[in-house]
């Protein structure tokens, strides 16, 4: 074995998967099953929000959007294209990452809930994150790549299963990596019944830790959410997602009488930047590859070919 990937929600399995596939010998060990991670919760739209650096994620999220509009056109991804609207009751500029999109326009007064006097209407990959974690672990398997579901104690520990070890561990690399830059915000979700709904929607909220968005995928929808930062709390609040599902039916009427199929709860793995670099000792080489927030599903494929070009350079 060449690589030891830690870490099996988005961003582990997504470097697993370039890795191996660019002929390096790999195996995946995580605390967690892929459907147990934080990744499962995400709604998940593409859109790198509120994570640095801006330079490099530009860079990771250009070429995570290219691999996920390829992953759009095959059938059992999880990956479509979507259409929908981000809208705002006061104008504000839009962030960096809205370039790397084809159609971005302003959104028309028809497209915008009441109360919104500004929007954006766009098209970018959606992603029915249970879906596309079990088409990530399918891809591995084909390739002969075993997941184990152990807990690895130490970095020491992991040094000594593989010349090279790639700590994906979101959350759980605060500890594993003494990092006390890395802390949650927990995202609790609610996931109800399609009434009908087509395109998503999301609703610039500040700095409230109450946010506002609709994701669709087919017969059911996703609905956000929450931003609460410092909460290790990975249980569904029942009051919370009475919230949610009022928020969101403000906006979008046809919500009133979804039925709900499902309480998600994730905690994000956030750190001021996103941590990815080599770390060398006597036994071996570490690369790290955390710290990704919210915006794992939209930087995953890019940090992912940055490791293997790390990986490559041995």
């Amino acid at each position: 074995m060449d690589v030891l990937v830690l870490g099996a929600g988005v961003v582990g399995l997504t470097t697993a998967v370039t890795l191996v596939e660019a002929g390096h010998s790999v195996r995946v060990q995580a605390a967690d099953p892929p459907e147990a991670t934080t990744s499962a919760a995400a709604g998940a739209l593409w859109g790198p929000w509120l994570v640095e650096p801006r330079d490099r994620v530009h860079s990771w999220a250009a070429h995570t959007l290219h691999v996920l509009t390829e992953l759009a056109e095959t059938p059992g991804t999880g990956v479509r294209l979507a259409s929908g609207n981000d809208v705002s009751p006061v104008e504000h500029q839009s962030p960096h990452w809205f370039s790397l999109l084809p159609d971005v326009r302003p959104s028309m007064v028809n497209e915008r809930p009441a109360g919104y006097a500004h929007g954006v209407h766009y098209t970018a990959p959606l992603v029915n994150m249970p879906r596309h974690l079990a088409y990530l672990v399918d891809r591995l398997q084909r390739s002969d790549v075993d997941i184990e579901i152990t807990a690895v104690e130490s970095l020491d520990e992991a040094r000594s299963a593989a010349p090279i070890v790639v700590n994906c561990t979101g959350l759980g690399a605060g500890k594993l990596a003494d990092d006390d830059q890395v802390f949650p915000i927990r995202g609790q979700q609610l996931v109800v019944s399609n009434p009908g709904i087509a395109e998503f929607l999301e609703v610039d909220t500040g700095e409230s830790p109450d946010l506002i968005a609709i994701y669709p995928h087919g017969d059911h929808v996703v609905l956000g959410g929450t931003a609460e930062r410092g909460s290790w709390n990975r249980a569904p609040d029942p009051t919370t997602a009475e919230t949610i599902l009022a928020r969101c039916a403000a906006v979008q009427p046809l919500l009133r009488d979804a039925a709900v199929l499902e309480h998600r709860v994730g905690l994000r793995p956030t750190r001021p930047e996103i941590r990815l670099e080599e770390q060398f000792n006597g036994t071996g080489r570490i690369i790290h590859n955390y710290g990704h927030g919210g915006a794992g599903v939209s930087v995953a494929w890019g940090c992912a070919a940055t490791v293997s070009d790390m990986v490559s350079r041995q």
